[in-house]
């Protein structure tokens, strides 16, 4: 009996779930859950296509201030983001910001505000498959920084912190289910993460950033405040805000970039940007 040594899939460019190929994405990819923020993001470019589409994952190419820029949605959790940044990092793409909505915990992140994400507890499953429990899920500290400068260019309340990425909407962000369920330590969970100064709840970013770590690449996130957890406000607002900021973000990281290159350093630092 031999043994397989080649791909399982027999397509040698395109990817199996994107159904993308190195021509059809760009150095930088913002990631989005829903499909449908796929044209809120592309709004604020100068000019977009969608390239492929296909399950949860919907991908268009543009530019941003003239940088080159993709987008792909990655539906709806971790598994799925996982999926994107495997098949994006085969295509050539060295630069993923998750853009998306969250539940914030702590009293002083509003309705509307921006969070950056510095570092992501692990609450998900996915990255405990890739590598060992206590690895830390850390954002690159130059798209914390683009992340941030942008959001100051745009005018935006933002925070900058931790977050928590789970796998479930409901038990796991310490959510009620159905019938008034509460899963085991409920309350516990959610009031020990804001005493270490968590900022807030999602589900994608510590895959995405613990995977960018181990394949080399960098990685950051931005999410609006849908739900004020210490409130109980809810709202769908300030969508854009998110999208916008990443854009920018990917732009200014290309300055930042031959920054770096010109002062033939080997990494961005704050001095580069005052010279």
């Amino acid at each position: 009996m031999s043994e397989h040594t080649g791909d399982e899939d027999p397509r040698e460019d395109e990817q199996y779930h994107l159904e993308v190929t190195e021509d059809d994405v760009a150095d930088s990819v913002l990631l989005p859950g829903d499909p449908g923020r796929i044209e809120t993001i592309t709004d604020c470019w100068d000019e977009a296509d969608v390239v492929a589409d296909h399950r949860e994952y919907r991908t268009a190419t543009g530019t941003t201030d003239g940088a080159p820029i993709s987008v792909t949605s990655t539906g709806v959790g971790s598994p799925g983001a996982a999926i994107a940044v495997e098949e994006l990092a085969r295509v050539g793409a060295e630069t993923l910001i998750r853009v998306g909505s969250c539940g914030a915990i702590q009293p002083e992140t509003d309705v509307g505000d921006l969070i950056i994400t510095s570092g992501a507890v692990r609450q998900e499953g996915t990255s405990d498959e890739y590598i060992r429990e206590d690895y830390p899920a850390v954002a690159d500290h130059a798209v914390v920084a683009a992340l941030a400068a942008a959001a100051e260019e745009l005018g935006y309340e933002y925070h900058v912190g931790l977050t928590a990425s789970t796998d479930s909407f409901y038990a796991g962000q310490s959510r009620e289910g159905f019938g008034g369920f509460r899963s085991r330590d409920s309350e516990a969970d959610i009031e020990e993460l804001k005493r270490a100064n968590v900022l807030n709840f999602e589900m994608e970013a510590s895959a995405i950033l613990t995977l960018a770590n181990i394949y080399g690449l960098r990685a950051g996130a931005v999410c609006t405040v849908y739900a004020d957890r210490t409130t109980g406000e809810f709202e769908v607002t300030g969508e854009q805000r998110a999208a916008k900021t990443a854009s920018k973000a990917v732009s200014l990281l290309a300055e930042m970039d031959r920054a770096v290159d010109d002062a033939d350093s080997s990494a961005w630092h704050a001095k580069l940007g005052l010279e």
